[in-house]
């Protein structure tokens, strides 16, 4: 069952409070449907001006993680473009033209002025696209949302009025077709994967391309020595990973800039040097020339010449790790026109050595440099897998909120930034793909090949998500989009088509990884799903409830039992079997649901959201805890910040549903005969109840706190098709018992952790 999102239930009058509530905005909603107490204020709260000197340092660190890949593209680019050697002299002046425009229109224009601007409060990323999209329009796949979410600070944004109908019909159309809503998720897996890829493969490509320049001063050097050195150093950078974004930015950044001030200052010197005149390709005519005298080998060209834009993505995922004006500053200052330079150089020592072009980079490096250039460049390599392996730890942080990856451990790297993330699991598997990739393909060609393909697709599918954006939440003009559409996406759809002509030279390699990643997560997907629908439709009833509380053989033990459930509507079924085969229960339970929402963050005093169960006497209590992927999950000082929100919801519970009572001081769940008892008595003997039940509580609290955790089973139910069994008993069984638990994620001490066991049917 999904809830409305974008609707809030209304209040019924006669449970309005009979005074103002000290704070908050507090209202009763049904106690077993949706959660009745949200005692958060709602200040609205609004990102916080970075002080200048803050941005520059990100700036800084920045150079270091994020342009690394883009940085040593001119490594490799000519070479692979002309991996036929050059035909015309003319040419060089054709490709430098498609480079200096691709780079000037895609990763400066596109990206740092337009894509960087879509950013989900700060974080960015296919999924932060599909969070707007889904937060505006209720085309979502979790089934535990929540009419509450929205009221989150973060989650809100403008409406549509009645002026912009093109933005209403469109949402109407994607809410009210289950097949926009699958293509939506569809697309997002497949631009993550690709993003995934993006991680296996530069590194590969990077560290193969510097360390095979030292061929060009010894002959002893072989390609097989030039492979096994690559693997060497690549699991070198993975190991170092854990340290984190904050550490290893600062150790990479004053690398890459001086590598940047090399390559530009050697693009000038060959520029002035060799031949002046290559600043003619500015003209975009010379493109035009290019493609009339080779015509197909022209297209197929193009799958060279769009590494010159290989790490692009990595700006906008990385965005985390850092914010938009940093990144803006340090690609306009520093590598934008550093890369120009370096390929202008590159293209006048071409025009007078067009024999070189195999070896372009290293051939055009003056003499007494060669041997500073090639350790920078190793360097540089090794430090543009970076970009890449931080943007695969953000993405994925994302997808977990959405319920679309299996569950990993998030380690927080950084208490300064709260964006830089590890995750041990997937550095390791990116590591054994990378010496895989490096040692199956060898050479850098065939890599470039694979390289192309994962770069167009996620920029195509990043601006088929902008566009909606554009519809939908920024209400852009009409002929703006239509502009952006034809000049965009008409490039990246031209590139698209040439890389694609290399699928069997290589290119499979980014669809292999994305069939493979996209499967795991829509395995992981349609089974949480299922499961949350099979507890949503066999929660506990309040007649079963009322049941517990009148069975006499039911003991009350000392201590708070935290019971962990996926469920936020209701009571789980898991509970059930629990009391069913343990008749006792602790003398204060709390259902507690760890739930991320698609934004990167939720204010803490909007974190969690409580509602008493009745009957009032079981002192059982439901609360929901939400957090955004980019959030830091308190470990050691949870339970202690929850039972505090507890006696504050007690509190505050009296301004929403305040106990009544008799005259014999007894409570009851039903009106106050009137006369028996007056406002001020009756204001007294409230307050000894909140009073009673918040010394329970902290007397309870110091008890001890145990908890209790549902581990579900899962099976596919008698008379399913082969592929259900197959997708639930094996596949997804498979990642469950091979992944971590629940447990380890969320960190709860094994010495308080007593796990209950049940089996679903789906």
């Amino acid at each position: 069952m999904s809830m409305d999102i974008n609707e809030v239930p209304s209040v019924d009058p006669k449970e309005e409070p009979h005074a103002a509530p000290p704070r908050g905005n507090l209202r009763k909603y049904d106690p077993l449907d949706m959660e009745s107490a949200s005692f958060s204020t709602h200040h609205g709260q609004a990102a916080k001006a970075t002080d200048w000197m803050t941005i520059l340092q990100l700036a800084f660190q920045s150079i270091g993680v994020v342009y690394g890949d883009i940085g040593t593209s001119p490594l490799y680019v000519y070479s692979s473009t002309f991996t036929d050697g050059i035909k015309h002299k003319d040419d060089i002046l054709g490709v430098l033209s498609l480079i200096l425009y691709t780079i000037t229109l895609l990763p400066l224009i596109k990206y740092v002025f337009i894509v960087l601007r879509a950013n989900d409060n700060g974080d960015g990323g296919t999924f932060a696209l599909y969070s707007l999209i889904c937060r505006y329009a209720k085309v979502g796949m979790l089934p535990s949302q929540q009419a509450e979410d929205a009221e989150v600070s973060n989650y809100q944004l403008d409406l549509p009025n009645n002026r912009f109908r093109r933005a209403s019909r469109v949402k109407s159309t994607l809410e009210n077709s289950k097949f926009a809503k699958y293509l939506l998720l569809f697309i997002t897996l497949l631009g993550t994967s690709m993003v995934i890829g993006d991680g296996v493969l530069t590194p590969c490509i990077s560290v193969l391309s510097a360390v095979g320049g030292i061929t060009q001063a010894t002959s002893a050097m072989t390609e097989g020595r030039v492979v096994w050195v690559s693997v060497g150093i690549l699991i070198c950078l993975f190991v170092v990973q854990r340290f984190g974004t904050d550490k290893v930015g600062y150790s990479f950044a004053p690398i890459i800039t001086i590598w940047f001030l090399f390559i530009g200052g050697i693009g000038i010197f060959n520029f002035v040097n060799y031949d002046p005149s290559v600043a003619k390709a500015f003209n975009p005519k010379y493109i035009i020339d290019y493609f009339r005298r080779n015509k197909k080998d022209a297209w197929i060209s193009l799958g060279g010449i769009v590494l010159a834009i290989t790490g692009t993505e990595a700006m906008f995922a990385d965005l985390g790790h850092f914010n938009v004006r940093s990144i803006q500053i340090s690609m306009c200052t520093v590598t934008f026109p550093s890369i120009i330079l370096a390929y202008m150089g590159q293209a006048s020592y071409l025009r007078t050595h067009m024999e070189d072009v195999g070896e372009t980079f290293y051939k055009s490096i003056p003499g007494p440099l060669y041997w500073p250039m090639f350790v920078v460049a190793v360097m540089a390599a090794i430090i543009a897998s970076q970009a890449m392996i931080s943007g695969t730890f953000a993405i994925i942080q994302q997808s977990l909120s959405l319920g679309c990856f299996p569950l990993v451990k998030i380690v927080h790297t950084s208490p300064k930034h709260e964006g830089q993330v590890y995750i041990p699991e997937i550095n390791y598997l990116l590591m054994l793909a990378c010496v895989a990739v490096t040692v199956g393909f060898r050479t850098t060609q065939k890599i470039g090949n694979a390289y192309g393909i994962a770069v167009v697709f996620v920029m195509t599918l990043t601006s088929a998500l902008l566009v909606l954006i554009m519809i939908l939440i920024w209400k852009t003009h009409i002929a703006l989009i239509i502009g952006y559409v034809i000049i965009f996406c008409s490039v990246e759809l031209l590139y698209l088509s040439s890389v694609l002509y290399k699928f069997v030279d290589g290119g499979y390699l980014p669809l292999a990884f994305a069939a493979i990643l996209m499967v795991v997560m829509y395995v992981w997907n349609y089974v949480y799903r299922k499961k949350y629908t099979y507890e949503l439709d066999n929660k506990v009833s309040p007649h079963k409830l009322k049941e517990i509380a009148d069975n006499l053989n039911f003991h009350r033990i000392p201590g708070i039992a935290l019971f962990y459930s996926e469920l936020v509507q209701g009571i789980p079924p898991i509970f059930k079997h629990y009391v069913a085969n343990v008749p006792s229960l602790h003398s204060v339970l709390v259902f507690v649901s760890i739930k991320s929402l698609p934004i990167s963050k939720v204010p803490q005093d909007e974190r969690f959201l409580f509602c008493r169960v009745e009957p009032r006497e079981l002192a059982v209590f439901r609360c929901v805890v939400r957090y955004g992927y980019k959030d830091f999950h308190e470990r050691d000082s949870f339970q202690e910040i929850l039972v505090d929100r507890l006696k504050e919801f007690i509190r505050e519970e009296q301004w929403i549903s305040p106990p009544t009572i008799s005259s014999n001081g007894d409570v009851n769940g039903n009106a106050m005969d009137n006369g028996e008892v007056t406002n001020e008595e009756e204001e007294i003997r409230r307050k000894e109840i909140v009073g009673r039940e918040i010394e329970l509580v902290e007397t309870e609290y110091n008890a001890g706190v145990v908890h209790l955790l549902g581990e579900n089973e899962v099976v596919a139910s008698q008379g399913s098709n082969i592929g259900k069994r197959i997708l639930i008993d094996y596949a997804f069984n498979f990642l469950r018992r091979n992944l971590r638990q629940r447990d380890e994620v969320f960190d709860i001490p094994h010495k308080r952790l007593l796990k209950v066991g049940m089996t679903y049917e789906l």
